[in-house]
């Protein structure tokens, strides 16, 4: 997509040399050796010299920085439980993670400089050099490799697909937190085994009764896929508000940490969940779609916000 968002500059270098330094920040470095790629991971401590064929990627920008947050968030046209984050490339010449397969769909976006994109795509290696603005989408699946023709920024939105077999264990995990069967095996009366390999029979038929008795709902599935989808990532950290302005003359902003979604009337914020309903509930949908919002249109809300700033989740700044 030529020209898809000109103009676009988040940062400067230093900056994001800055950000690698953080230990709440994901971060790597990946240099070019000839055919061979090496990756270091963050945090990065002292001074970080970036040589060419040179590669310093840092997730979740957004995070950190309100003009990447707001980036990431012209994409959510798909609904934003799909979203992810938006990850920020520095490349010097030459840089590049080399060709790989993401499993997830992908938006490029090319900030200051050039780079060089190759796609495989049917049997055919498929080139486009972008330019400041220019965008390529990548569907899961597909093996492509980008090159830095100049110092360059690439700025990628990645979006969430969860894998059947995540997906399985994180339910399991959920389930399991909220009282799965713990009926312990007995065998009273237990005779010497003449064949000490095999499995009792007694053992297998108490495990099929056990997991006979794992139910679950559509109510549970929705509950949990809401609390999956928001719970922040292990090395995210909320800074509790400090002060607070009154409700009635603020601007209430999620902060970019904070995910709130909803299904029907239940909500989900970070890892939790809560039913609303009423003009409470269409209060904080109208909030959970624009990410922010007058505090008169949330009044009936005031004690969650109060929670909810006093947690970092969100802030109050002036209309």
């Amino acid at each position: 997509m030529r020209g898809a968002l000109p103009g676009v500059d988040l940062l400067e270098p230093s900056a994001l040399l800055a950000l690698a330094r953080r230990d709440d920040a994901e971060s790597r470095i990946v240099k070019r050796r000839g055919g061979r790629w090496d990756t270091e991971h963050g945090p990065f401590g002292g001074e970080i010299t970036l040589r060419r064929a040179s590669t310093l990627l840092v997730s979740g920008v957004n995070l950190h920085l309100k003009a990447a947050d707001a980036l990431l968030r012209r994409f959510d046209f798909v609904p934003q439980a799909r979203l992810d984050d938006l990850m920020v490339s520095y490349a010097t010449p030459g840089g590049g993670v080399g060709p790989h397969v993401d499993s997830y769909d992908v938006f490029l976006l090319q900030g200051p400089g050039r780079r060089r994109w190759r796609v495989w795509f049917e049997g055919r290696i498929l080139n486009y050099v972008l330019h400041p603005g220019d965008m390529l989408y990548l569907p899961p699946g597909l093996k492509h490799d980008g090159v830095a023709l100049d110092a360059c920024f690439t700025y990628s939105i990645g979006f969430r697909t969860p894998r059947g077999a995540e997906l399985g264990a994180a339910f399991l995990d959920w389930l399991h937190e909220r009282g799965l069967p713990d009926d312990r095996y007995r065998d009273p009366g237990l005779l010497p085994a003449r064949n000490g390999a095999r499995v009792p029979a007694g053992l297998i038929a108490h495990s099929k009764k056990t997991l006979d008795r794992i139910r679950w709902s559509r109510r549970d599935v929705e509950k949990f896929v809401g609390e999956y989808l928001t719970a922040p990532k292990p090395h995210v950290v909320f800074k509790p508000g400090k002060g607070q302005r009154p409700l009635a003359r603020s601007k209430v902003v999620l902060d970019p940490r904070t995910q709130l979604l909803y299904s029907g009337s239940r909500f989900f914020i970070n890892g939790d969940s809560l039913l609303l309903s009423g003009r409470k509930a269409n209060s904080l949908k109208r909030l959970a779609d624009q990410r922010s919002g007058p505090g008169t249109a949330l009044a009936a809300l005031a004690p969650l916000i109060s929670e909810w700033h006093r947690a970092g989740y969100l802030h109050l700044e002036k209309p």
